[in-house]
């Protein structure tokens, strides 16, 4: 598949994963979603040889969220009297691919700069890692256009930081600055926007530079933010099994017991 909307790039175990119309902001509109879908799906296939994803925007924004000068979901509402759905391209594109980056099998670092807004909220909070530069903040402007915050981020916001304030991010709809993200446990880090990537990659090598294991705790992660105790407890059993059989782990106890560092591989 040829891009338009967005530039990939891999190096040493790390794809780099950048979203690319400047004009809009990184508008997420349905031929951007389709284009980041195809690069995600190829870099999960373990013959990519891709162990991490970064995944930031070029120029002034993260994403400005969907493209609504294109409508986010071109269904032709003048041929039919019923009301637009305006839910259509959630359940078709948007919910798919956020539950997706959920569920994948490698870590996902994300690098706001600028502004991560509406659905690019969403998609910068489904970072494994988050890292934002000072100029970054993030916006939930729903109310403005009479919808609601989408892409997970009323599931996202409430657990990262709590019901008063993601009411107050979703109700009121102002901006977030990074600093004060980072300050709420929203991000990771928050650094001068000239050490945006270097930050990001430096984490990102650090994870590719990891055991297989990684993917595991990921998802192990994610899944506890729903789980009961005796069914959290009981997944990671069944995955430290699977981790256990796992070359990288093998290779991480015979490093230990040789008091030298680990050489994993990812497998």
């Amino acid at each position: 598949m040829t891009y338009q909307k967005i530039k990939t790039s891999v190096a040493e175990g790390v794809a780099v994963v950048t979203l690319s119309d400047p004009g809009t902001l990184n508008a997420a509109g349905l031929d951007l979603m389709a284009e980041l879908q195809d690069a995600m799906d190829g870099f999960a296939k373990p013959e990519s040889g891709v162990r991490c994803v970064v995944i930031t925007g070029e120029g002034r924004g993260f994403c400005s969220g969907a493209n609504l000068s294109g409508r986010a979901d071109p269904a032709p509402a003048a041929a039919s009297k019923e009301p637009p759905d305006s839910g259509s391209a959630l359940e078709r594109i948007y919910n798919p691919f956020v539950t997706g980056l959920r569920n994948y099998p490698i870590p996902i670092v994300t690098a706001v700069n600028g502004a991560a807004a509406g659905i690019g909220c969403s998609l910068a909070l489904m970072g494994d890692l988050i890292v934002a530069g000072e100029s970054g903040y993030f916006l939930q402007a729903f109310r403005r256009i009479g919808l609601v915050p989408d892409g997970g981020a009323t599931y996202l916001l409430s657990r990262m930081v709590g019901k008063a304030r993601a009411m107050e991010l979703t109700l009121l709809g102002e901006k977030l600055p990074a600093r004060t993200a980072l300050e709420w446990g929203l991000i990771n880090r928050c650094v001068p926007d000239a050490e945006l990537m270097s930050t990001a990659m430096e984490l990102a090598r650090a994870l590719a530079d990891g055991p297989k294991a990684l993917g595991y705790i990921r998802k192990l992660v994610w899944d506890g933010l729903d789980a009961e105790w005796a069914e959290q407890l009981h997944a990671e059993r069944v995955v430290q099994r699977d981790a256990g059989r796992t070359e990288d782990s093998r290779e991480g106890v015979i490093a230990f017991l040789e008091k030298r560092p680990a050489k994993f591989q990812g497998r």
